[in-house]
């Protein structure tokens, strides 16, 4: 399997415009779907064996059978609030090919049974949200969005909703409630969003890149696209590449694709002939894998097994020059700001986090706070409503695990010894908190 196949992004330049899109086979796939039996939709899906694209990496097709039958309204919710550190996969698909995200919205819409959709997108996506406004009015003066789309009797309404700027938002309850005019925090589980999610209606929440594969999807085949990929991992999957890398970007591979194929062969390697440190291989909330672990295969189990989460699908590459204690604190501290409080775990334990690290940089923590650090992730592993605490724990107890000598050499010699030269450094200089 070459692991040069593009699926979403296979075209130069983008289709913005519908009738490029409409050229390329666009709504074909919607249309046939509306003459058809809407389960027949969900097989399709449910037969290729994708999986969410937004880091659960749940089978999309079981999750939408998961909906009550009987029970309406029903709504489909798109989390286009793509705010994990290192993640804009989302943002580039919606730029370039936004009405496959439309179409596959819709198909999705009338699989379900529902009339209503709704694209919650973050909101500092200022342009995506403007070319998504006129990829809408396109598609809606076409006859491919609202009342009796394609003359088929099916009412598709789809809302565009720009959030404020919360990452608690991309957790699907959370999103649901900031859609429902609450404060976006987390609900309890069960009951999941399936049979009580927005407006206590089943909803199906997907991630854009999942949606916008669906038109393409059932243009192979749901047995076609299952050809592709591994066992239990199927399709390509788009990935961004960034940090210490010459050539970051998104590079969209099939899933038998491995860590090295996507930064050495795409990404080119780290510049300058500099060693490399350690990969974040699924955003900035997974755990790292080190430069022996370059060859793990890049689809969900390989990436479990070698000890992380493909997360996102945001692969971050880090070289020597990085302090792993800076970094652990500029992670640390962006999930504490971003942690809605709700419960004590996230909200006390980000905060402990961020305190001690704080202290590890700039030489004033004691003997034995490293244990006492491992400890404080311990106690918010498994304990949060949502994984936003997990998400500061996991990383940071990984950065100590496979670094404790540099972590250890703060605390022995007073000091960050790599302030100098680490492009990371110099953001932290106000005083240690006390706890």
């Amino acid at each position: 399997m070459t692991t040069d196949l593009r699926i979403l992004l296979d075209f130069d330049g983008d289709r913005r415009d519908i009738a490029d899109y409409e050229r390329a086979g666009g709504y074909r796939q919607l249309t046939k779907a509306l003459a058809g039996a809407p389960e027949d939709v969900i097989a399709a899906v449910d037969s290729s064996g994708i999986r969410g694209r937004g880091g659960a990496g749940f089978p999309t097709g079981r999750k939408a059978s998961f909906l009550p039958k009987d029970r309406k309204p029903a709504y489909l919710c798109v989390n286009a609030d793509e705010s994990e550190p290192g993640t804009f996969k989302d943002r580039e698909i919606m730029l370039r090919n936004p009405h496959a995200l439309i179409e596959g919205v819709i198909t999705m819409s009338f699989g379900i049974g529902a009339t209503s959709a709704f694209i919650y997108i973050r909101g500092e996506y200022r342009a995506e949200f403007e070319v998504l406004m006129t990829a809408l009015e396109q598609a809606r003066e076409r006859g491919f969005v609202g009342a009796d789309v394609l003359g088929s009797g099916y009412d598709a309404t789809v809302v565009l909703h720009r959030g404020a700027g919360a990452y608690i938002c991309g957790e699907e309850t959370a999103l649901l409630s900031s859609l429902e005019g609450e404060r976006g925090q987390p609900r309890s589980k069960p009951p999941f969003p399936a049979v009580a999610g927005l407006y206590a209606a089943p909803t199906l929440v997907n991630n854009v890149e999942t949606l916008a594969s669906v038109p393409y999807i059932l243009e192979m085949g749901g047995a076609a696209y299952a050809d592709i990929g591994t066992e239990r991992s199927k399709g390509t999957r788009v990935f961004s590449l960034s940090g210490n890398v010459k050539r970051p970007g998104n590079y969209e591979m099939p899933l038998t694709g491995t860590l090295r194929e996507l930064i050495e062969g795409h990404g080119g390697g780290t510049p300058d002939g500099r060693t490399m440190k350690a990969i974040i291989p699924g955003g900035s909330s997974a755990p790292i894998l080190m430069p022996d672990q370059i060859d793990t295969h890049i689809d969900f189990e390989s990436i479990a097994a070698a000890g992380s989460m493909a997360g996102s699908g945001a692969i971050i590459v880090i070289d020597d020059r990085t302090c792993m204690v800076q970094l652990a604190l500029r992670v640390s501290e962006f999930y504490k700001h971003e942690s809605c409080g709700k419960c004590t775990p996230c909200r006390e334990g980000t905060r402990w986090g961020v305190d001690i690290i704080r202290r590890i940089e700039m030489g004033e923590a004691r003997q034995g706070e490293l244990d006492l650090l491992l400890n404080v992730c311990d106690r918010i592993l498994g304990n949060c409503l949502c994984p936003l605490g997990d998400a500061m724990a996991m990383p940071v107890a990984s950065y100590v695990t496979h670094f404790r000598d540099e972590f250890q050499r703060h605390i022995d010699e007073g000091g960050c010894p790599f302030t100098e030269h680490s492009p990371i450094s110099g953001l932290y200089h106000e005083p240690a908190a006390v706890s």
